[in-house]
């Protein structure tokens, strides 16, 4: 049986055995990268390139699409490639980066989400103290906090889970390198390395958790308080957007890696997987827009003077 040390590849999940469906599925992954390209470039174009959207709120939207488009390009180009070129290999430096790239983004964007509570709860509950509170300076270092807890996240799991000797063989049942299916294939147990970065990434999830929690509490609190019906939308209208991202994120995080072994299953897991890996960076943007009007107008904007520069070239 091969260990750690003699494997030098994996072989990840091979969609279809016939040509026309390995086409097929590198279409349906090229337009959806293409759709997280598109939503996410044009939110980071539009918000670096408005001074109106110079704002702690657009500014941690932008690093979310920052992460959307990074953790998306971290799965789907690789899958592509396989399915384009028939084969089911990626070597193991590939997977180990891989793994360590998904879970500094995806840490780092559930982190980065706990921050965007904080900063519709500021905005909502102490209005008068959000200059002072929410300056650049603090947006900053808020949002290298959020990078570092995920890349502090996945040197921990990255080490754990490649320190691991295999001897399961080297085929992973899943798209992409996904730990809970390289753990499979090691012959041992879970080693204390592991159970401790597990540990710090439940009480860092269940931290942020409770965190966003209760910044909505008192964000809804505050809201119903609000005598005009008017103010009650707007202020709804910035939180809303947030919200559904973050329940997005967290119910299918939580159902991929806290689901009973019982309804396991590799079609469920693959359904899975790729809803908490490849679904938010596409609808992320979508959620963002419909209902910010003023992201819709900067965007407009954008495009007008995209048209009528191109016009007068």
């Amino acid at each position: 049986m091969p260990n750690s040390s003699s494997v030098s590849k994996f072989l990840l999940l091979a969609f279809a055995d016939t040509r026309e469906l390995q086409l097929l599925h590198f279409g349906l992954f090229l337009g959806i990268y293409l759709a997280a390209l598109l939503g996410n470039g044009l939110i980071l174009t539009t918000v670096a390139c408005d001074h109106h959207l110079h704002t702690p709120m657009y500014f941690f939207l932008f690093n979310l699409a920052l992460l959307d488009l990074g953790s998306v390009s971290t799965t789907l180009p690789k899958a592509m490639a396989n399915s384009l070129w028939d084969t089911r290999a990626i070597s193991y430096q590939g997977c180990a980066a891989q793994v360590f790239l998904l879970v500094t983004l995806v840490g780092a964007e559930y982190s980065l989400l706990t921050v965007m509570a904080y900063d519709r709860y500021i905005a909502i509950c102490k209005p008068l103290h959000y200059r002072s509170l929410m300056g650049s300076r603090a947006c900053a270092k808020m949002a290298a906090a959020a990078w570092g807890s995920g890349f502090l996240d996945a040197v921990l799991h990255t080490a754990s889970t490649f320190s691991l000797p295999l001897c399961q063989g080297n085929a992973v049942e899943q798209f992409f390198c996904e730990i809970p299916q390289i753990l499979k294939l090691s012959c041992s147990e879970v080693y204390l390395r592991e159970i401790l970065a597990l540990v710090f990434s439940v009480s860092l999830g269940f931290g942020c958790f409770v965190f966003i929690l209760v910044s909505y509490v008192q964000i809804f609190r505050a809201v119903l308080r609000i005598p005009s019906s008017q103010g009650r939308h707007k202020a709804f209208s910035t939180c809303l957007p947030h919200l559904a991202v973050v329940s997005l994120m967290v119910s299918t995080g939580m159902f991929a890696y806290l689901k009973p072994p019982s309804i396991s299953s590799p079609s469920l897991d693959l359904v899975v997987s790729f809803l908490y890996s490849v679904v938010p960076p596409v609808v992320n943007p979508i959620i963002y827009s419909m209902r910010n009007q003023e992201l819709k107008d900067a965007v407009r904007k954008l495009f007008l003077y995209v048209l009528l520069k191109h016009q007068y070239c």
